[in-house]
Protein backbone atom coordinates (compact mmCIF):
# COMPACT_ATOMS: atom_id res chain seq x y z
CA UNK A 1 0.00 0.00 0.00
CA UNK A 2 3.26 2.62 0.25
CA UNK A 3 2.18 3.76 -3.55
CA UNK A 4 -1.53 4.50 -2.56
CA UNK A 5 -2.35 7.73 -1.39
CA UNK A 6 -5.54 9.29 0.07
CA UNK A 7 -8.61 7.90 1.31
CA UNK A 8 -11.83 9.13 -0.38
CA UNK A 9 -9.84 10.07 -3.61
CA UNK A 10 -7.22 7.19 -3.68
CA UNK A 11 -4.39 7.98 -5.96
CA UNK A 12 -1.80 4.71 -7.20
CA UNK A 13 0.97 5.39 -8.81
CA UNK A 14 3.07 2.91 -10.92
CA UNK A 15 6.24 2.67 -13.06
CA UNK A 16 9.82 3.00 -13.07
CA UNK A 17 12.12 5.69 -14.61
CA UNK A 18 13.20 2.98 -17.17
CA UNK A 19 10.44 1.01 -17.38
CA UNK A 20 7.96 1.05 -20.59
CA UNK A 21 5.84 3.72 -18.73
CA UNK A 22 4.35 5.59 -15.75
CA UNK A 23 1.00 6.06 -14.63
CA UNK A 24 -1.71 6.39 -12.19
CA UNK A 25 -5.00 4.61 -11.36
CA UNK A 26 -7.60 7.57 -9.71
CA UNK A 27 -10.51 6.47 -7.76
CA UNK A 28 -12.94 8.29 -6.07
CA UNK A 29 -13.41 11.47 -8.22
CA UNK A 30 -16.66 12.24 -8.32
CA UNK A 31 -18.82 11.15 -11.31
CA UNK A 32 -20.20 13.87 -14.11
CA UNK A 33 -17.01 16.23 -14.09
CA UNK A 34 -15.67 17.44 -17.61
CA UNK A 35 -12.03 16.01 -17.98
CA UNK A 36 -9.76 15.62 -20.86
CA UNK A 37 -6.24 15.04 -21.37
CA UNK A 38 -5.86 18.96 -22.09
CA UNK A 39 -6.93 19.15 -18.24
CA UNK A 40 -4.53 17.38 -16.98
CA UNK A 41 -1.07 17.94 -19.97
CA UNK A 42 -0.29 21.43 -19.14
CA UNK A 43 0.79 20.95 -15.80
CA UNK A 44 2.79 17.78 -17.46
CA UNK A 45 4.29 20.22 -19.49
CA UNK A 46 5.42 22.65 -16.53
CA UNK A 47 7.14 19.22 -15.05
CA UNK A 48 8.76 17.61 -17.89
CA UNK A 49 12.91 17.20 -18.46
CA UNK A 50 14.56 18.99 -20.80
CA UNK A 51 11.85 22.13 -21.06
CA UNK A 52 14.81 24.66 -20.49
CA UNK A 53 18.96 24.38 -19.95
CA UNK A 54 18.33 24.60 -16.36
CA UNK A 55 16.77 20.72 -16.37
CA UNK A 56 18.01 17.34 -17.20
CA UNK A 57 18.60 17.04 -20.99
CA UNK A 58 16.46 13.85 -21.31
CA UNK A 59 13.71 14.68 -23.74
CA UNK A 60 10.45 13.30 -22.77
CA UNK A 61 6.91 14.64 -23.93
CA UNK A 62 5.29 13.05 -21.38
CA UNK A 63 1.84 12.74 -23.07
CA UNK A 64 -0.67 11.79 -21.06
CA UNK A 65 -3.37 9.16 -21.96
CA UNK A 66 -6.41 8.52 -19.71
CA UNK A 67 -7.33 5.14 -20.45
CA UNK A 68 -10.56 4.34 -18.45
CA UNK A 69 -13.10 6.29 -16.20
CA UNK A 70 -14.12 8.96 -18.38
CA UNK A 71 -16.60 8.84 -21.41
CA UNK A 72 -17.14 10.65 -23.80
CA UNK A 73 -15.38 13.74 -21.74
CA UNK A 74 -17.21 13.31 -18.75
CA UNK A 75 -16.11 11.38 -15.66
CA UNK A 76 -18.05 7.98 -14.95
CA UNK A 77 -17.51 7.71 -11.07
CA UNK A 78 -15.29 4.88 -11.90
CA UNK A 79 -11.74 4.25 -11.47
CA UNK A 80 -9.56 6.63 -13.56
CA UNK A 81 -6.74 5.05 -15.32
CA UNK A 82 -3.84 7.02 -16.60
CA UNK A 83 -0.59 6.66 -18.46
CA UNK A 84 2.55 8.24 -19.75
CA UNK A 85 5.30 6.21 -22.00
CA UNK A 86 8.65 6.55 -21.02
CA UNK A 87 10.56 6.95 -24.23
CA UNK A 88 14.02 8.38 -23.95
CA UNK A 89 15.88 6.44 -22.43
CA UNK A 90 19.44 5.36 -21.43
CA UNK A 91 20.14 2.42 -19.36
CA UNK A 92 23.33 2.24 -20.68
CA UNK A 93 24.27 5.27 -18.69
CA UNK A 94 24.30 3.21 -15.20
CA UNK A 95 25.95 0.00 -16.10
CA UNK A 96 29.11 1.51 -13.78
CA UNK A 97 26.85 2.17 -11.05
CA UNK A 98 25.08 -1.31 -11.09
CA UNK A 99 28.32 -2.21 -8.38
CA UNK A 100 28.70 1.25 -6.88
CA UNK A 101 25.47 2.30 -4.46
CA UNK A 102 25.28 6.51 -5.70
CA UNK A 103 26.27 8.19 -2.54
CA UNK A 104 23.09 9.88 -1.01
CA UNK A 105 20.73 8.30 -3.35
CA UNK A 106 18.30 5.52 -2.97
CA UNK A 107 20.28 2.25 -4.68
CA UNK A 108 21.41 1.13 -1.18
CA UNK A 109 18.24 1.43 0.93
CA UNK A 110 16.41 -0.17 -1.84
CA UNK A 111 18.82 -3.03 -2.39
CA UNK A 112 18.72 -3.59 1.50
CA UNK A 113 15.08 -3.45 1.99
CA UNK A 114 14.03 -4.95 -1.42
CA UNK A 115 17.11 -7.80 -1.51
CA UNK A 116 16.61 -6.37 -5.49
CA UNK A 117 16.18 -3.00 -7.58
CA UNK A 118 15.68 -1.59 -10.67
CA UNK A 119 19.06 -1.92 -13.02
CA UNK A 120 18.94 1.76 -13.98
CA UNK A 121 17.87 5.23 -13.58
CA UNK A 122 16.60 5.12 -10.00
CA UNK A 123 13.43 3.34 -10.53
CA UNK A 124 10.70 4.55 -7.95
CA UNK A 125 13.48 6.82 -6.52
CA UNK A 126 13.40 8.13 -9.43
CA UNK A 127 11.39 11.80 -10.24
CA UNK A 128 10.25 10.35 -12.91
CA UNK A 129 7.84 8.85 -10.52
CA UNK A 130 6.29 12.15 -10.16
CA UNK A 131 4.37 12.25 -12.77
CA UNK A 132 1.74 10.12 -12.18
CA UNK A 133 1.22 12.50 -8.97
CA UNK A 134 1.05 15.71 -11.32
CA UNK A 135 -1.47 13.89 -13.06
CA UNK A 136 -3.82 13.13 -10.77
CA UNK A 137 -2.84 16.00 -8.59
CA UNK A 138 -4.54 18.51 -11.92
CA UNK A 139 -7.60 16.01 -12.19
CA UNK A 140 -8.07 17.13 -8.17
CA UNK A 141 -7.42 20.77 -9.07
CA UNK A 142 -9.69 21.01 -12.06
CA UNK A 143 -12.49 19.99 -9.12
CA UNK A 144 -11.30 21.86 -6.34
CA UNK A 145 -11.21 25.54 -8.88
CA UNK A 146 -14.54 24.22 -10.14
CA UNK A 147 -16.64 23.90 -7.09
CA UNK A 148 -15.07 26.52 -4.98
CA UNK A 149 -12.87 28.70 -6.77
CA UNK A 150 -9.56 27.08 -4.98
CA UNK A 151 -6.08 28.39 -6.70
CA UNK A 152 -3.00 26.79 -5.92
CA UNK A 153 0.39 28.09 -6.89
CA UNK A 154 3.83 27.26 -6.02
CA UNK A 155 7.31 29.47 -6.50
CA UNK A 156 10.79 28.67 -6.26
CA UNK A 157 11.81 30.76 -2.65
CA UNK A 158 15.32 29.99 -2.77
CA UNK A 159 18.11 28.51 -4.75
CA UNK A 160 21.49 27.38 -2.80
CA UNK A 161 21.94 30.64 -0.79
CA UNK A 162 20.01 33.25 -3.09
CA UNK A 163 15.90 34.12 -1.47
CA UNK A 164 13.56 35.78 -3.62
CA UNK A 165 12.63 37.85 -0.89
CA UNK A 166 8.68 38.29 -0.23
CA UNK A 167 5.89 37.56 -2.18
CA UNK A 168 2.58 38.93 -1.97
CA UNK A 169 0.51 36.10 -0.98
CA UNK A 170 -2.61 37.19 -2.73
CA UNK A 171 -1.40 38.08 -5.96
CA UNK A 172 0.82 35.74 -6.91
CA UNK A 173 0.28 33.74 -10.12
CA UNK A 174 1.43 30.70 -12.25
CA UNK A 175 1.85 33.52 -15.11
CA UNK A 176 3.79 35.28 -12.33
CA UNK A 177 5.93 32.30 -11.86
CA UNK A 178 6.43 31.06 -15.34
CA UNK A 179 7.65 34.39 -17.10
CA UNK A 180 11.37 32.84 -16.16
CA UNK A 181 12.24 29.16 -16.59
CA UNK A 182 13.55 29.03 -12.76
CA UNK A 183 10.16 30.30 -11.42
CA UNK A 184 10.64 32.28 -8.81
CA UNK A 185 8.22 34.33 -6.81
CA UNK A 186 10.32 37.42 -7.96
CA UNK A 187 11.30 37.98 -11.22
CA UNK A 188 14.21 40.04 -9.47
CA UNK A 189 15.55 37.44 -8.64
CA UNK A 190 15.65 35.12 -11.46
CA UNK A 191 18.45 35.59 -13.47
CA UNK A 192 20.43 35.55 -10.10
CA UNK A 193 18.81 32.25 -9.59
CA UNK A 194 19.42 30.54 -12.96
CA UNK A 195 23.20 31.91 -13.21
CA UNK A 196 24.10 30.06 -10.13
CA UNK A 197 22.12 26.56 -11.45
CA UNK A 198 24.32 27.01 -14.58
CA UNK A 199 27.26 27.83 -12.66
CA UNK A 200 27.01 24.85 -10.35
CA UNK A 201 26.03 22.96 -13.64
CA UNK A 202 29.35 23.79 -15.63
CA UNK A 203 30.82 22.23 -12.52
CA UNK A 204 29.22 18.93 -12.90
CA UNK A 205 28.10 19.33 -9.39
CA UNK A 206 24.10 20.25 -8.25
CA UNK A 207 22.45 22.61 -5.57
CA UNK A 208 19.03 22.20 -3.61
CA UNK A 209 16.62 25.20 -2.80
CA UNK A 210 13.36 25.88 -1.31
CA UNK A 211 9.66 26.21 -2.86
CA UNK A 212 6.71 27.80 -1.14
CA UNK A 213 2.80 27.18 -2.07
CA UNK A 214 -0.05 29.19 -0.58
CA UNK A 215 -3.77 27.62 -1.55
CA UNK A 216 -6.14 30.35 -1.85
CA UNK A 217 -10.31 30.64 -1.35
CA UNK A 218 -10.13 27.19 0.95
CA UNK A 219 -13.11 27.11 2.96
CA UNK A 220 -13.03 26.77 6.74
CA UNK A 221 -13.11 23.30 8.21
CA UNK A 222 -11.25 20.80 6.43
CA UNK A 223 -8.93 19.16 8.33
CA UNK A 224 -9.04 15.76 10.73
CA UNK A 225 -7.72 16.02 14.03
CA UNK A 226 -6.34 14.23 15.36
CA UNK A 227 -3.96 12.23 12.78
CA UNK A 228 -5.19 13.95 9.43
CA UNK A 229 -4.77 17.36 10.53
CA UNK A 230 -4.49 19.48 7.70
CA UNK A 231 -0.84 20.43 8.28
CA UNK A 232 0.25 17.13 9.06
CA UNK A 233 -1.01 15.57 5.24
CA UNK A 234 0.71 18.11 3.72
CA UNK A 235 3.86 17.76 5.51
CA UNK A 236 3.13 14.03 4.88
CA UNK A 237 2.01 14.79 1.09
CA UNK A 238 5.70 17.13 0.64
CA UNK A 239 7.83 14.95 2.52
CA UNK A 240 6.98 11.90 0.14
CA UNK A 241 8.17 13.95 -3.02
CA UNK A 242 11.61 12.51 -3.94
CA UNK A 243 14.83 14.64 -2.57
CA UNK A 244 12.44 16.64 -0.21
CA UNK A 245 14.20 17.28 2.86
CA UNK A 246 11.97 20.08 5.27
CA UNK A 247 8.66 21.18 5.81
CA UNK A 248 7.21 24.09 7.77
CA UNK A 249 4.01 25.91 7.42
CA UNK A 250 3.12 29.56 8.48
CA UNK A 251 5.20 30.81 10.46
CA UNK A 252 6.92 27.40 10.48
CA UNK A 253 10.65 27.98 12.41
CA UNK A 254 10.66 31.15 12.51
CA UNK A 255 7.23 31.84 15.03
CA UNK A 256 9.17 29.46 17.21
CA UNK A 257 11.50 32.74 18.26
CA UNK A 258 8.67 34.77 18.63
CA UNK A 259 6.64 35.93 21.79
CA UNK A 260 3.07 34.49 21.59
CA UNK A 261 1.36 37.66 22.09
CA UNK A 262 2.96 38.92 18.35
CA UNK A 263 2.66 35.38 16.89
CA UNK A 264 -1.56 35.22 17.80
CA UNK A 265 -3.55 35.99 14.80
CA UNK A 266 -6.12 38.17 16.01
CA UNK A 267 -9.57 38.20 14.61
CA UNK A 268 -11.54 40.00 12.67
CA UNK A 269 -14.76 40.61 10.75
CA UNK A 270 -13.97 40.31 6.77
CA UNK A 271 -17.20 41.55 5.54
CA UNK A 272 -19.50 38.75 6.78
CA UNK A 273 -17.05 36.26 7.99
CA UNK A 274 -14.72 35.97 10.56
CA UNK A 275 -11.45 36.35 9.36
CA UNK A 276 -7.54 36.91 10.80
CA UNK A 277 -6.01 40.26 10.74
CA UNK A 278 -2.36 38.18 10.84
CA UNK A 279 -1.49 34.59 8.94
CA UNK A 280 1.25 33.67 10.94
CA UNK A 281 -0.96 30.32 11.64
CA UNK A 282 -0.38 29.79 7.69
CA UNK A 283 -4.09 29.49 7.42
CA UNK A 284 -4.42 26.28 9.89
CA UNK A 285 -5.51 26.23 13.25
CA UNK A 286 -5.80 23.16 15.36
CA UNK A 287 -5.21 21.02 12.18
CA UNK A 288 -8.07 22.39 10.38
CA UNK A 289 -8.19 25.44 7.87
CA UNK A 290 -9.72 28.51 8.81
CA UNK A 291 -10.69 30.32 5.60
CA UNK A 292 -7.22 32.36 5.56
CA UNK A 293 -4.63 31.15 2.51
CA UNK A 294 -3.10 28.07 3.33
CA UNK A 295 0.76 28.75 2.78
CA UNK A 296 3.79 26.64 3.33
CA UNK A 297 7.26 25.86 2.56
CA UNK A 298 9.33 22.56 1.21
CA UNK A 299 13.24 22.12 1.20
CA UNK A 300 14.68 20.43 -1.41
CA UNK A 301 18.69 18.75 -1.02
CA UNK A 302 20.71 18.83 -4.06
CA UNK A 303 20.18 16.15 -6.22
CA UNK A 304 22.46 13.31 -5.55
CA UNK A 305 23.98 12.36 -8.59
CA UNK A 306 26.55 14.53 -9.73
CA UNK A 307 29.40 13.84 -12.45
CA UNK A 308 31.67 14.58 -9.91
CA UNK A 309 34.86 12.07 -8.94
CA UNK A 310 33.35 11.20 -5.57
CA UNK A 311 35.42 8.91 -3.40
CA UNK A 312 32.81 6.06 -2.12
CA UNK A 313 32.65 2.01 -2.19
CA UNK A 314 30.91 -0.66 -4.17
CA UNK A 315 28.09 -2.99 -2.57
CA UNK A 316 30.95 -5.55 -1.74
CA UNK A 317 32.75 -2.54 0.58
CA UNK A 318 35.60 -2.09 -1.81
CA UNK A 319 37.05 1.18 -2.37
CA UNK A 320 36.27 2.76 -5.48
CA UNK A 321 35.66 6.20 -6.98
CA UNK A 322 32.40 7.25 -8.67
CA UNK A 323 31.96 9.66 -11.71
CA UNK A 324 28.36 8.96 -12.52
CA UNK A 325 26.88 9.49 -15.71
CA UNK A 326 23.49 10.16 -17.32
CA UNK A 327 21.23 13.14 -17.75
CA UNK A 328 20.24 14.81 -14.11
CA UNK A 329 19.12 17.96 -13.36
CA UNK A 330 21.63 20.31 -11.38
CA UNK A 331 18.94 22.07 -9.39
CA UNK A 332 15.37 19.89 -8.80
CA UNK A 333 13.16 23.21 -7.37
CA UNK A 334 12.19 24.63 -11.17
CA UNK A 335 10.49 21.60 -11.66
CA UNK A 336 9.56 20.52 -8.41
CA UNK A 337 6.40 23.83 -8.11
CA UNK A 338 4.15 21.82 -10.35
CA UNK A 339 4.67 18.30 -7.99
CA UNK A 340 4.21 20.42 -5.02
CA UNK A 341 1.10 21.91 -6.47
CA UNK A 342 -0.11 18.79 -7.13
CA UNK A 343 0.05 17.26 -3.59
CA UNK A 344 -1.55 20.11 -2.27
CA UNK A 345 -4.39 19.31 -4.70
CA UNK A 346 -4.56 15.63 -3.58
CA UNK A 347 -4.94 16.17 0.20
CA UNK A 348 -7.23 19.42 -0.48
CA UNK A 349 -9.57 16.85 -2.54
CA UNK A 350 -9.32 14.28 -0.01
CA UNK A 351 -10.36 16.11 3.22
CA UNK A 352 -12.94 17.99 1.19
CA UNK A 353 -14.86 14.79 0.13
CA UNK A 354 -14.66 14.25 3.44
CA UNK A 355 -15.89 17.36 4.88
CA UNK A 356 -18.90 16.60 2.40
CA UNK A 357 -19.05 13.32 3.29
CA UNK A 358 -19.74 14.21 6.89
CA UNK A 359 -22.28 17.36 6.29
CA UNK A 360 -24.70 15.05 4.34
Amino acid sequence: MSSVFGTLFRVSTFGESHCPAVGAIVDGAPAGMRLAESDIQPQLDRRRPGQSALSTRREEEDLVTILSGVEDGITLGTPIGLMVHNKDQRPGDYQEMSQVPRPSHADYTYQIKYGVRASSGGGRSSARETIARVAAGAIAEKFLAERHGVEIVAWVDSVGALDAGSVDLERITRELVDRHPVRSGNPDMSQAMADLIAQVKSRDDSVGGTVCCVCRNLPAGLGEPAFDKLDALLAHAMLSIPASKGFEIGSGFSGSRMLGSAHNDPFVDKGGRLGTATNYSGGVQGGISNGEPVYFRVAFKPPATVALPQKTARFDGSETVLEAKGRHDPCIVPRAVPVVESMAALVLMDLLLRQEYRKR
